[in-house]
């Protein structure tokens, strides 16, 4: 039996107060086991210090891995474990970017639905390779489909751990891990409550703990 998928939580840091971003982080990862934690700005806000310390400072004393999101592989990493690349039609100069910078840190990117630059990817050093769904794909049950193809071809031939990105529920979640998904990420914004950030990370882990069925 393969091993279980690992929870990965995807925090998005709105225009909110410190304090209730710290709540809501706290109380999602205090919900269910997770292995690693993106910090990533919401719309229109920024990843600055004053903010993001706390938050990493209380994830890694539950030894929870803290990445920062990075759309260029520059970035201010404030004590983080690693980076994590933002799909982007230059995603393999950004993350020979980032491993240049931050030689050793954990440095994960998202290769979006391209196995062209997902192999390239793995085979420069990204210690992980994500498979998302871009925020403009409309048709978002076919590209599901095409995430969940990308993650079975990935997993049946490549040693580098892979990452469901953009995952919309725990059912989504579930079948993402059965494919083969290494983790699954659940996202979480610093704009809901914290019983609503914990229902959800505890439905998700709940769904990758169901036992799999044959395929």
């Amino acid at each position: 039996m393969s091993t279980p998928a690992s929870l990965y939580l995807d925090f998005q840091i709105d225009d909110t107060p410190a304090a209730q971003a710290k709540s809501v982080l706290s109380a999602a990862i205090e919900a269910a086991p997770v292995a690693s934690v993106l910090l990533r700005p919401g719309q229109g806000a920024k990843i600055d210090s004053e903010t993001v310390r706390p938050l990493i400072a209380l994830a890694q004393a539950q030894g929870i891995a803290v990445l920062i999101a990075s759309e260029t592989g520059e970035t201010n990493m404030l004590g983080a474990d690693g980076i994590h690349l933002i799909w982007s039609q230059d995603i393999i100069r950004s993350f020979k970017t980032a491993r240049q910078s931050a030689s050793d840190a954990i440095v994960g990117a998202d290769a979006g639905r391209s196995r062209h630059d997902a192999m390239e990817l793995g085979e420069s050093g990204a210690d992980y390779v994500a498979f998302g769904i871009p925020p403009h794909v409309e048709d978002r049950e076919k590209a599901a489909q095409r995430q969940r193809d990308l993650i079975v071809w990935w997993s049946e031939l490549f040693e580098v751990p892979c990452v469901a990105f953009d995952v919309p529920d725990s059912i989504a979640a579930h079948a993402l891990a059965v494919v083969g998904a290494d983790f699954v990420s659940v996202s979480v914004t610093s704009s809901d409550t914290a019983k609503d950030a914990a229902d959800r990370v505890r439905a998700f882990s709940e769904a990758l703990r169901i036992p799999e069925t044959a395929t």
